[in-house]
């Protein structure tokens, strides 16, 4: 590991190098993320999961660039061109950029106009035209004629040589350095509607006729023109004013007035737009591009966190509804643990069958304890609700609109068909909405990242860098919270620290032979659960009735020692330590520091010694959409309504209203102050107020705003882990129990 590798990274994430070489250590050891952050405190200096991340993704980039270096020396030194001031340019090459510049001239080409003149011999008279002496260059170039090589006459010899000389100032280090950052910051972006593409193309006309600096494009709009450039829409040039790159080429090439020097005047300008030019509009292109993606999956990744760390219901008695309107709707029923009880179909917005769909679910809620209803926020969607709040159930039984992007790509996803392998599509995607309300993150590890829809033009980006974040982030969730690993879905356990596919696969077929684990000891027996995996695993598995008190818990097995050895010099039980405050305030954990036990282990173990297994997601929180607005068409302007926040850009938040259709807060209506990002105020799952400002039914679009006064975030009801509102229910469960089999028993 080099000091020049450490040292960087040391100085750009500011940590110290021993930090930085710790982490890497770890790391290449085959450590995780997650493992590093909440276990490893001691070695790291208490980084957390962002810089750990950090430290191997920018170790990976030097890694690339030391290859990269070592390709290009020894493709130089093939050459026999190397020398010492050229090995110290390229060891001291910072980015990739500079190091290609460097290698530019020695580079294989293919034919060039360059080397089809020296092939003609041409090269000493560019050396002559270079040197700008005040000699008379046409009878130079005279004696340069050879129609045996090619060479008519001496203008053909001054164009060859021009070309010599064009090359010589493209593959200038120093030129190429001055161009490019004029390109950085001085270039336009200029977009243009293509011929005859003005109607086929109206989605992308406001960049018609557009220009402005590329220093100020924002990503999303960067994305949105490159999208209307790939579709053969627009027309994107990047450049700078040819002028002032003119102007930087010829004061660093032109070095006289003379004839000499109006030929490299013209060859500055050759190079320019032939050479410089379409290479560093094609850079440029890249980095901005990069620039674009990186900031496009930093907004995806962060929507996508706060989506997978929403809030659950719980283990609840669960029917679940995916509505439809000619279709009907489909129906399970989920036990607490979320297995499927029964299924059917109603049809409640057919008169005729309304009172029937009634009494089903009237029959289902009674026969299977239902302790909450989820119904799909698609289509029909407020209308079901409406419907299913109006048929006198009880008010225990809580009611939740649940977002549904997705389910439809689980349904008929390989691992719907796996665990349903009897069910059609339309069942299996009722399940999937109603296990969403129980648990949000056990979910949607189900289904592609990307499908979620909590991204800015994420099939635009760099897919791989994508998929590699969005891997992360669902890593980073998954641990954070735990995973019970009796009753984890393959999916779930995949991206549990140390697992991987085939581990979980193990799991599921150890479980499924020998029943439920019952310690974390039992999964060495699980196949290829080697001691790295274990190591890595075991501290963010659960097992809810494990025998060991701390199998519950987020104490990792390696450090089970030292809270027995707590609980025996306080004449306790392990489990005395959970359950009693007054013996675990009598713990004096500086006792236990150790050469590889520090304070913030320490630290952790007992905070979690007071919440064993704590969940880290908030209280689940019930939206109530406001009755009677169920359609874009039922809006109007100044209205104030309770929403969810469903997705963040750049530019604003989308936010479900209840009408089907989102609506959107820029980020200039979200606060009455400067904000610079939307995330400063609101995040993903959020309840909030908002005020309509202006519709446009046509184009289905609704303009909102939370600055309106009054507006602010909230609107809704926290839900305890028993399931009821933190204001107790008025009316007795059996009563209503009662009074509903009544009503809809036969």
């Amino acid at each position: 590991m080099s000091f020049t590798l450490l040292s960087t990274i040391a100085s750009e994430l500011s940590i110290s190098i021993k930090q930085t070489e710790a982490t890497l250590e770890l790391l290449d050891s085959g450590a995780t993320v997650p493992f590093i952050s909440r276990y490893r405190k001691e070695v790291t200096g208490s980084l957390d999961e962002v810089q750990v991340a950090s430290i191997r993704d920018r170790a990976e980039q030097l890694r690339e660039l030391e290859k990269r270096k070592e390709s290009i020396l020894k493709s130089i030194q093939e050459q026999g061109k190397l020398t010492p001031e050229l090995e110290s340019a390229i060891a001291a090459a910072e980015t990739m950029a500079v190091l290609e510049d460097i290698y530019l001239p020695y580079k294989p080409k293919r034919k060039t106009k360059a080397s089809i003149a020296k092939e003609k011999g041409l090269e000493p008279l560019a050396d002559f035209i270079w040197e700008q002496s005040s000699a008379d260059i046409t009878a130079k170039a005279n004696e340069f004629v050879d129609s045996a090589k090619g060479v008519t006459s001496a203008e053909e010899a001054l164009s060859g040589a021009r070309d010599i000389i064009a090359e010589r100032i493209n593959e200038d280090t120093s030129a190429r350095a001055s161009i490019r950052q004029l390109f950085l910051d001085k270039a336009i972006l200029t977009s243009k509607v293509m011929t005859g593409k003005e109607t086929e193309g109206q989605k992308y006309r406001d960049y018609f006729e557009w220009s402005e600096p590329l220093a100020k494009v924002p990503s999303h709009r960067l994305l949105a023109m490159r999208r209307g450039e790939k579709e053969m829409i627009l027309s994107l040039d990047i450049l700078p004013d040819e002028d002032t790159a003119l102007a930087i080429l010829e004061n660093q090439f032109v070095k006289a007035k003379n004839e000499a020097s109006d030929q490299v005047k013209i060859a500055v300008k050759d190079a320019y737009r032939r050479l410089l030019r379409p290479s560093m509009e094609t850079e440029v292109r890249m980095g901005s591009k990069q620039k674009a993606d990186e900031e496009a999956i930093q907004v995806f990744a962060e929507n996508l966190r706060q989506l997978l760390l929403a809030a659950p219901l719980g283990q609840k008695n669960i029917l679940a509804i995916d509505p439809g309107f000619r279709t009907g709707c489909k129906v399970v029923v989920l036990d607490a643990v979320g297995t499927l009880k029964e299924f059917t179909a109603i049809y409640p917005h057919e008169n005729r069958q309304r009172d029937q769909a009634a009494a089903i679910i009237g029959a289902l809620c009674i026969r299977y304890d239902i302790q909450a209803i989820a119904i799909g926020n698609g289509t029909a969607g407020r209308e079901t609700e409406s419907f299913i709040k109006s048929i006198g159930l009880p008010t225990n039984i809580l009611i939740v609109m649940v977002n549904e992007s997705g389910a439809s790509i689980y349904s008929a996803s390989e691992v719907a068909r796996e665990e349903f392998p009897d069910q059609d599509i339309t069942v299996r995607g009722a399940i999937s909405i109603g296990r969403r309300l129980m648990d949000p993150l056990a979910e949607l590890v189900k289904i592609d990242p990307k499908s979620i829809g909590v991204g800015q033009y994420q099939h635009d980006v760099d897919q791989v860098l994508l998929k590699k974040s969005l891997d992360t982030v669902v890593m980073s969730c998954v641990n954070s919270v735990g995973v019970e690993v009796n009753t984890a879905s393959k999916q779930l356990l995949t991206y549990v620290s140390g697992l991987g596919p085939q581990l979980a696969q193990n799991i599921i077929e150890y479980r499924t032979t020998n029943g439920a684990f019952r310690s974390r000891q039992d999964l060495k027996k699980v196949a290829i659960m080697g001691d790295k995996a274990f190591e890595q695993c075991a501290g963010f598995l659960r097992i809810r009735d494990a025998e060991h008190p701390l199998d519950r818990s987020a104490v990792h097995p390696e450090r089970y020692a030292i809270v027995e050895q707590m609980a025996k010099e306080l004449n306790a039980s392990v489990q005395d330590l959970l359950i009693k405050a007054d013996i675990r305030k009598q713990i004096d954990i500086k006792k236990y520091v150790s050469e590889t036990v520090g304070l913030p282990t320490l630290k952790d173990i007992i905070a979690e010694l007071e919440k064993p297994g704590r969940d880290p997601r908030q209280e689940f929180e019930l939206v109530s959409f406001t009755e009677g607005v169920n359609d874009i068409s039922d809006l109007r302007i100044g209205m104030r309504l309770p929403g969810v926040v469903t997705n963040m850009t750049k530019f604003g938040v989308f936010v479900d209203i209840g009408v089907h259709q989102d609506g959107l807060i820029h980020i200039s209506q979200l606060t009455d102050r400067f904000i610079t990002d939307p995330s400063e105020v609101v995040k993903v799952q959020q309840k909030v107020m908002v005020t309509v400002m202006e519709v446009d039914e046509a184009r289905k679009r609704i303009s909102l705003s939370m600055k309106a006064e009054g507006a602010s975030a909230g609107g809704g009801s926290k839900i305890k882990s028993g399931g009821k509102k933190e204001k107790e229910v008025e009316g007795d469960m059996q009563t209503k129990l009662a009074q509903l089999k009544s009503r809809f028993s036969s």
